[in-house]
């Protein structure tokens, strides 16, 4: 089992140093890779109508694919992963520019966790429709991937048009992993049909139990083979104790998953060091279940 970290967004100082040295303590400690959220708006809570999503224009979040691009000069082996991007509210092929860049500038060390999110302010302002999302993420990822793996590409889809064009540089990984983040049945039908892993968030293994058991379900309907689908599953130390970590831990790699990622935000710590030592206490006591 793969183990990673949550990068604290709302709970860094958002400066070049502190970024850094907090990636290249996680690099030190010994953990796999880094994932991070994604927002590009946070909406004003006291807007008319109110506003009840978890995050506002009070939550710093710094863009993950600039974010990833400066830590790949900091870094050596650390992987990085976006957990997720919300497609859906951006350009398919800008999209896939970006992620083949920093695919070459990190030497492959970049994985793709995607989904549809929930924020409608967002995708009014960067010109998308909220409504079709589940169905635009479809023809992304095809397109995506073709535009990973082909010099050049002629695609004709509902939402896109690519006439006889293509990326250059191609990215390292052909092509980079996609990984769905939700758990609505009509999502793990999409990820057992289109993705490479899952991204359930944190979640307790009694209730990941059941769509463990029908995701493997629709993958065999897809003619695919379970054991090569990835499972990265989040846990929030703000809600797990310690003595709950093993268990936790142990119940999710006996359902399949093959990586977990530890989320210190909410925890109540207010330095990056704070974090960083949770991140020491976490990897001694769990980390002889990494490969």
């Amino acid at each position: 089992m793969k183990l990673g970290v949550v990068f604290p967004q709302t709970e860094i100082v958002p400066s070049a140093e502190v970024v850094r040295d907090y990636a290249q303590a996680v690099e030190d400690l010994g953990y796999d890779y880094l994932l991070a959220y994604e927002h590009v708006l946070g909406a004003n809570p006291d807007r008319p109508g109110g506003w009840s999503g978890p995050y506002t224009h009070r939550h710093p979040f710094l863009e993950p694919f600039v974010l990833f691009a400066y830590l790949a000069g900091q870094t050596r082996r650390l992987q990085f992963a976006t957990g997720i991007l919300i497609l859906p509210q951006r350009q398919t092929v800008l999209v896939a520019k970006q992620a083949a860049t920093l695919d070459v500038l990190c030497g492959g060390r970049l994985r793709l966790g995607i989904g549809i999110g929930w924020n409608a302010v967002e995708y009014e302002a960067l010109g998308q429709d909220f409504g079709s999302r589940g169905r635009r993420i479809e023809e992304q990822v095809s397109l995506l991937r073709r535009l990973w793996t082909e010099p050049l590409v002629t695609f004709q889809g509902r939402g896109h048009t690519v006439s006889d064009a293509g990326l250059n540089p191609l990215p390292l990984q052909r092509p980079i992993p996609i990984w769905f983040g939700g758990a609505a049945d009509p999502v793990l039908r999409r990820m057992a049909r289109l993705g490479d892993g899952w991204m359930p968030n944190t979640m307790p293994p009694e209730q990941g139990r059941p769509l463990v058991e029908a995701l493997r379900g629709y993958l065999a309907e897809a003619g695919r083979d379970p054991a090569a689908f990835g499972i990265d599953v989040r846990l929030n130390l703000g809600s797990l104790t310690q003595p709950g970590w093993e268990a936790y831990a142990t119940e999710w790699r006996a359902l399949g998953a093959t990586h977990l990622c530890v989320n210190t935000m909410g925890a109540g710590f207010a330095a990056p060091q704070d974090h960083i030592a949770a991140l020491q206490r976490f990897k001694s006591a769990l980390g002889e279940l990494q490969d």
